[in-house]
């Protein structure tokens, strides 16, 4: 059975997976209305990603005896001043997701559940995989600039995505 205090923070880290994944479809539609597909389309990966990433840890939740509290999610940022500015929100929220992780895993090793920390080790992996990806693409943004063949061709390399592959 899992200590409470780690139900807790479990359930407030799905509630903040499950944001990130309203957050990325809302930005999916963005792009979707700039005729970006390719772009619409790795955010909607990024949607699915967030989900799995939610339903991992509830499905572990629920194998360790915890209760699963499904909290409200707010509705998602829908416009945007630029692609760059989606991008770097999305960078802010995987660092703020980093963040959460991390003091989910130091609340775990307070509690001295080594199941845990084992199951959240996987989930530091990932979100350094989840940073260096949206660094990237900014960085690729910013060498853009107003480059439109440049924003094009970004457009159709990042639409290759499948839901499997990593980008």
């Amino acid at each position: 059975m899992i200590q409470k205090e780690l139900e807790n923070a479990i359930n407030a880290q799905i509630a903040q997976e499950l944001t990130a994944s309203y957050s990325y479809l809302g930005m999916s539609t963005y792009f979707d209305e700039l005729s970006l597909d390719g772009l619409a389309s790795w955010m909607q990966n990024q949607h699915a990603e967030e989900q799995q990433h939610a339903m991992k840890l509830l499905n572990y939740l629920q194998d360790r005896g915890g209760r699963v509290q499904l909290a409200s999610i707010p509705s998602p940022q829908v416009e945007f001043n630029s692609i760059l500015e989606v991008f770097e929100i999305s960078l802010q929220m995987e660092i703020e997701n980093t963040s959460s992780i991390n003091k989910l895993y130091e609340l775990a090793l307070k509690n001295n559940d080594h199941a845990t920390k084992s199951h959240l080790q996987w989930f530091l992996d990932e979100q350094v995989e989840e940073e260096k990806s949206m660094e990237d693409i900014i960085a690729n943004l910013k060498l853009i600039g107003d480059d439109k063949a440049g924003l094009l061709y970004l457009n159709d390399k990042l639409g290759k995505r499948s839901p499997d592959s990593e980008e």
